[in-house]
């Protein structure tokens, strides 16, 4: 493939080899094409190409309805989805005008916290792998199946969790969550020493990562870096401190920031951030208030209600009040808050309710067909939140219909691909693995 930018660099470098360096190369993911001038084994210039993952999240965004954009954020950061899911559901809520409960802030920053855990582990982990430390991968990658399972047993989903809703999310934390998370994380705690251990000091690791991959704060800013590449030149902008939501204004936790901007501050950077994740869980747990995690606490039906009802038969069970579990464990959670905002023309209705009340079906009926829908009045909002990479923003633009006119993202790894040529410029070429690992490129987020 040949761009203006290639020719211009063939015509400009007579005698120099010219490489193309993915998107096949397994370190590239088989999704970036760095089209590099080499001398020998020094890297000269560098070209980046991005767009083979291009999954048009945004165009779709502009076909259906608000509620079904949720699982396609989940394919955006597609390490830690549930931070994806918060930052556009609460543009939709500014957008409505819409306040969560105190207990879904601090559900969300519980699970934020944890999808930010399994995010660095995948980030160390497979960075590490790539130069020869396979058992780090092997550690890390164990942490997060602990971190999976807990998410698992909140939203009955691992990686496509689709967990938040506008107004709250799809379901309350079950019963001795806690418990399993302090388990968790004490093996977590555990593994991370292991593996500290195993790199920090560890000649080879450091003499692939000080010094390498280097950026100066001032071309960092520069370029819009964010997250931990900003942070590790020195920088403490952290969305949760500078423009704080869910629950981080009432908690405890530290910035970790770096002096170099190079691989190995971003190293240390995401192992301390890992720490202050766990802390952030552990208080927000010991915090966390009561009453439900969304504004209506609705009457739930169980299974044999709702197939009682489609039979019509309802003469005798109208008025039962019973429960069910909203995940995957089965049906003997004593109660659970459900997460609807009381704004009827925003969210649909349990499916119990639409099966057994004539009000309950109106409302399911006008939320679901076309025309009709969440219809947010017209204007725009944006909201930001601390992803994984960084600054992770949502735009919306509603022009008072039940389809958004716009969504736009703000991508952190866009910022970093851009920039990745000047980190691996006068480099060796052997560089440019440990150097693109420390970015954590997430094709679905870049070629959103």
């Amino acid at each position: 493939m040949s761009t203006d930018k290639t020719d211009q660099i063939l015509a400009d470098a007579p005698g120099s080899m010219m490489l193309n360096m993915g998107p096949s190369h397994p370190a590239m993911h088989g999704v970036i094409r760095i089209i590099l001038e080499l001398d020998g084994e020094l890297v000269k210039k560098a070209d980046l190409e991005i767009g083979f993952l291009h999954r048009a999240f945004e165009k779709h965004s502009e076909s259906v309805t608000y509620n079904q954009v949720f699982p396609w954020t989940d394919r955006l950061n597609y390490v830690s989805p549930m931070i994806n899911n918060f930052g556009y559901a609460m543009c939709v809520e500014k957008l409505l005008d819409i306040k969560v409960t105190p207990r879904c802030e601090y559900v969300r920053t519980v699970m934020s916290e944890i999808a930010r855990l399994s995010d660095h582990l995948t980030c160390i982990g497979a960075s590490a792998m790539e130069l020869g430390a396979f058992t780090v991968f092997l550690y890390m990658i164990k942490a997060r199946e602990w971190l999976y399972e807990l998410i698992e047993d909140v939203c009955g989903a691992r990686v496509t969790v689709s967990y938040a809703r506008v107004g709250g999310v799809k379901a309350d934390l079950p019963e001795n969550f806690a418990d399993r998370c302090r388990s968790s994380f004490k093996k977590i705690r555990e593994t991370l020493k292991e593996c500290d251990a195993l790199l920090t000091r560890n000649r080879i690791f450091m003499d692939r990562m000080q010094g390498i991959g280097g950026i100066s704060k001032d071309t960092a800013i520069g370029y819009g870096f964010t997250g931990v590449m900003l942070r590790a030149c020195g920088v403490p902008y952290d969305v949760r401190r500078a423009y704080p939501y869910h629950a981080y204004d009432d908690l405890d936790f530290e910035i970790p920031v770096g002096e170099n901007g190079d691989n190995f501050d971003r190293y240390l950077v995401r192992m301390e951030e890992m720490q202050q994740s766990m802390r952030i869980v552990e208080q927000a747990l010991e915090k966390m208030p009561g009453g439900p995690v969304n504004v209506d606490h609705s009457r739930i039906e169980p299974a044999r209600t709702v197939d009682e009802a489609k039979m019509g038969r309802i003469g005798e069970i109208y008025d039962q009040v019973v429960n069910v579990s909203p995940n995957l464990e089965g049906q003997e959670k004593e109660e659970y808050y459900q997460v609807n905002p009381d704004v009827k023309s925003v969210v649909i209705p349990p499916k119990q309710n639409s099966y057994t009340s004539i009000e309950g079906l109106m409302n399911h009926f006008k939320l679901i067909m076309y025309g009709h829908g969440i219809r947010p009045p017209k204007g725009e909002a944006y909201t930001c939140v601390e992803g994984g990479n960084g600054e992770l923003g949502f735009y919306v633009v509603s022009d008072g219909s039940d389809i958004p006119y716009r969504v736009r993202v703000r991508a952190p790894c866009f910022t970093f691909v851009a920039g990745f040529h000047t980190m691996i410029e006068g480099a060796m070429i052997a560089d440019i693995i440990p150097t693109f690992g420390s970015i954590n490129m997430i094709a679905g987020e870049l070629d959103h």
